[in-house]
């Protein structure tokens, strides 16, 4: 991550490290896409491993309990609802809290990762939660849309071996996404026949 070198917590003000030339990884072709972020989320997560103030981060199951509210509440443009109504139980089942969490990074995917001299990559805007790591590479496998669709099985298999997390985890976790995230159009079948292609 880009570091925090100053703040002030009355203003919310943050003075955080620059990163030069500063382009973004969508400047590269998704597979090496794949293992920068891969490499980004490995490290975040052994940097967080000894954490002794992860008590002091949300937990991811508060995350996806409001996801899951803004989702229910869009009931009525659901269009399959057998399969939105299992993602959620899904995705329930997914955060619940385990010995095994770490700090998550949420929201890396390629936009969120600049050019840098002090690492050849670094990420940027992180919206921290305590969870499942699984969960973390899902953001990445949203934002390759085409690709996800296209062989879902396939792209999941590769991020889990890139990031070294449990393929089923990661499975599910897409699959609970991809059904039951909320969202504007309900309308793009994209996302329920990646669903369905991923259904456990």
């Amino acid at each position: 991550m880009v570091k925090l070198l100053e703040a002030d917590d009355d203003s919310g003000a943050m003075l955080l490290e620059r990163c030069l030339p500063g382009t973004t990884l969508r400047s590269e072709l998704e597979p090496a896409q794949d293992v920068i972020i891969a490499g980004v989320l490995r490290r975040v997560w052994e940097s967080t491993t000894e954490t002794p103030g992860l008590v002091d981060f949300r937990r991811l199951s508060q995350m996806i309990d409001f996801w899951c509210e803004e989702t229910i509440a869009q009931r009525h443009l659901w269009p399959d609802t057998g399969l939105v109504n299992v993602g959620l139980r899904v995705m329930k089942e997914l955060a619940l809290t385990a010995p095994t969490d770490v700090l998550l990074a949420t929201d890396l995917h390629a936009d969120n990762v600049l050019r840098a001299q002090r690492e050849p990559w670094l990420a940027i805007d992180p919206k921290p939660f305590v969870g499942d790591r699984s969960y973390d590479p899902v953001q990445h496998l949203m934002n390759c849309e085409t690709r996800l669709h296209r062989n879902p099985d396939n792209l999941v298999e590769r991020i889990a071996s890139l990031t070294e997390v449990d393929p089923e985890r990661l499975r599910l976790w897409t699959f609970a996404r991809a059904a039951a995230d909320p969202r504007d159009d309900w309308t793009n079948t994209r996302w329920i026949d990646i669903a369905k292609a991923l259904s456990p």
